[in-house]
Formats: C-alpha cells, sequence, structure tokens
C-alpha cells in the first residue's frame, strides 16, 4: 500500500507534463499551418491587399528572435514561392515583399543569389517605370546581403551589368560594333525617320540611334510604352537616372574591389612555372592517371561554345578583363553624358567615376590578354 501511494502523485506530475507538450504542440502546428496558408494566399490570390496582408504575416513571423521566430518552409522554400512577386503589378505588393526580403537571415539568402539576381534582372529590365523602380531596390537590398555571392556566381557579373546599363539605355561596346556596318547604319537611318516628330533622335558614327535622354526610366520610348506624352518632370527623371547609377557604383565597387591576399604558399613559386593553371594535383583525393588528365582542356578546341555573359567570374582579374572589353568604354561615355546634365545625375556620375577609376587603375590590358 506504500509502494501505491508513492507512485501515484509521480504518476500525476508525469501526465501534467504530457499535457502540457501536447498543447505546446498544438500551438506550434496552428503556427505552421497558418503561416503556409499565408504564403499560398501570397502567391495565389487575386486580391492586391489579400497578397500584401499574407507578406506583412510573413514578415511578423521571420522578424522574430528566438522562440518567436516561425518558418516552417526555410528561406529557400520561401524565396522560391515570392519571388516572382517582384514584377507584381500593385506596388503595395511590391512593396512589402522588399521588407519581407529585409527580415530574412543575411547567411540564408546567401545561397541563393544567383536565384533571386534572375528575378530581379526582369524586374530591372520591366517596361513599367513603378516596378523598375522597386526592383532597384531590391537589388540594392540583395547588395548589401550578398555583394561578394553575386558577383561570382554564373551570369551574376555581365548579366548584372547588362540589366543595370539597358536601364540607363546605355549600350556595350560589342553590341555596337556588332551593330555598326552600312546596311545596320542605312537600317537604322530609315527606322528613325519613321519615329514620331516628337521623338527627336541622332545617329551616331557606330550606326546606333539615341534618345536626347539616356535614362531609359525618362525616356521618350519609356513614355510611349505606358500610353503617356510627358514622361513625368525633369527632376524626377533625374532622381531616378541618379538612383540607378548609384545602384551601378555599389555594384562595380564590390566587383572590382581590391581582394585581400592569399596566405604564403612556399610550393606557389614551382606551381606558377610548372603547373598550368586549375591542373589536376596528382595524387590528391579525387585525382585521375595522368594519362587521362586533359592538358590543353582549357583552351576549349573542341567543346561547345562558352556563353561569356553566363559565366562565373570567381576573381577580380576575370571581372577586370571582361568589363574592359565589354563595358569600360560605354560606361566612361555614360559618365560624361551624365556630367553634361549636372544636378542629380552629374554627382552621382562623379561617384561613379571615382570608383570605376579605383577599380581599373591597377588593371593591365596587355598583361591580361
Amino acid at each position: 500500500m506504500c509502494i501505491f501511494h508513492t507512485e501515484q502523485p509521480r504518476l500525476r506530475q508525469k501526465g501534467n507534463i504530457k499535457m502540457g507538450n501536447s498543447t505546446k504542440r498544438k500551438k506550434e502546428k496552428q503556427k505552421d499551418f497558418q503561416f503556409r496558408r499565408n504564403l499560398s494566399l501570397a502567391t495565389t490570390s487575386r486580391s492586391d491587399n489579400q497578397r500584401r496582408e499574407a507578406l506583412a504575416y510573413m514578415t511578423t513571423q521571420v522578424s522574430g528572435k528566438g522562440e518567436h521566430y516561425n518558418n516552417p518552409v526555410g528561406t529557400v522554400g520561401l524565396l522560391n514561392k515570392v519571388l516572382p512577386l517582384i514584377s507584381d503589378q500593385a506596388g503595395s505588393v511590391r512593396g512589402q515583399l522588399l521588407k519581407l526580403f529585409t527580415a530574412l537571415p543575411a547567411e540564408e539568402v546567401r545561397p541563393m543569389a544567383g536565384k533571386i539576381l534572375m528575378y530581379v534582372r526582369a524586374g530591372i529590365t520591366h517596361l513599367s517605370a513603378a516596378v523598375r523602380n522597386d526592383a532597384l531596390g531590391i537589388i540594392e537590398w540583395l547588395f548589401d546581403v550578398a555583394g561578394e555571392e553575386l558577383v561570382s556566381c554564373p551570369g551574376g557579373w555581365l548579366k548584372t551589368l547588362n540589366g543595370l546599363a539597358a536601364m540607363m539605355g546605355w549600350v556595350s561596346t560589342v553590341a555596337a560594333k556588332a551593330g555598326s556596318g552600312p546596311s545596320n547604319n542605312n537600317a537604322n537611318v530609315s527606322s528613325a525617320s519613321k519615329l514620331p516628330s516628337s521623338i527627336s533622335t541622332s545617329t551616331s558614327a557606330s550606326g546606333w540611334t539615341s534618345a536626347p535622354k539616356s535614362s531609359f526610366a525618362g525616356s521618350a520610348t519609356a513614355d510611349l510604352m505606358r500610353g503617356g506624352s510627358g514622361g513625368g518632370s525633369a527632376k524626377s527623371r533625374s532622381s531616378s537616372y541618379a538612383r540607378q547609377m548609384a545602384a551601378l557604383t555599389k555594384f562595380l565597387e564590390i566587383g572590382l574591389r581590391k581582394e585581400d591576399p592569399a596566405p604564403y604558399n612556399p610550393q606557389a613559386y614551382w606551381n606558377n612555372m610548372y603547373r598550368r593553371p586549375n591542373a589536376v594535383v596528382l595524387g590528391a583525393p579525387g585525382a585521375t592517371n595522368s594519362s587521362t588528365v586533359n592538358l590543353f582542356g582549357h583552351i576549349n578546341l573542341f567543346g561547345v561554345e562558352r556563353d561569356e555573359d553566363s559565366e562565373m567570374y570567381a576573381d577580380r582579374e576575370d571581372r577586370q578583363r571582361v568589363f574592359a572589353k565589354r563595358w569600360q568604354v560605354a560606361i566612361q561615355r555614360g559618365i560624361e553624358e551624365a556630367r553634361r546634365e549636372g544636378g542629380d545625375a552629374g554627382r552621382a556620375a562623379a561617384v561613379l567615376d571615382k570608383v570605376l577609376h579605383a577599380g581599373m587603375d591597377d588593371y593591365n590590358e596587355a598583361v591580361a590578354k
């Protein structure tokens, strides 16, 4: 009888703990269900307010610290679902989406830099000026949290340059050369003559026609696409143009900044003299027999033609080389045009010019070739 009386309180105590844990699990499951439901509403609902409120709920959940943090699908799963909303038609949805992005842990966003960039490029080249401006805010956030990963991922260097330059109406050196020639000149002149009289254009020596405003956000072409006739005030166009150049400045600063020196390696001298770059070190884990090593594979004589825009430029020297080949001359020309405009655009151009010189001053084109 004594044993019975001593064990009974313990059984009650265990039962109370079990009930407490069960209640806690029910609350967690309810929160997870609510999060997933709002994630579904944010991506499928036709109501702008419902999409915005769903994003606001998820922002609150991922902004919490410790026990208050709740994201049952993970950062990768969340981004895969909401990234298409970068080009959403509702401005309130896009604004709330940026708040959600800024609340996500930076260390979990970095591996997704390449995937995010794909949707951001679609946003910054969108026909709608409002979508372009909001997408510019997202790429500014991406520069802050995953700048190094962005410039070194496949397509992250050249494709981002192409997108930012397209916003401002700048044309790369390679594209300008491809458009030169007698036949292309005649085609451009004839097409320019068919434009409305309200759009004044000029033909350059390379055969390209250019509008009086180098910013796509304030160009007459973009205005016609919006169905308008004025294109907004000169002050708003200049402010948008300056912000675009500021984003390009930040991107070039990240991609062209000097890297920290590598730690001392006593074998590096002999490796540089007797081993080709990226050669397989025989005897190392994963190395193959010397007869199977493709010694001249890096020349790519018989391989698939490379897509220069989609390649990975992992170090500063590679980024300098392709930038000098494709964009340096065009961006310097754009800087001079922006300086002549003055105002916000002129000041942004001065900062861009300073960053460009700091990043390319030590580049030796003869050695790079």
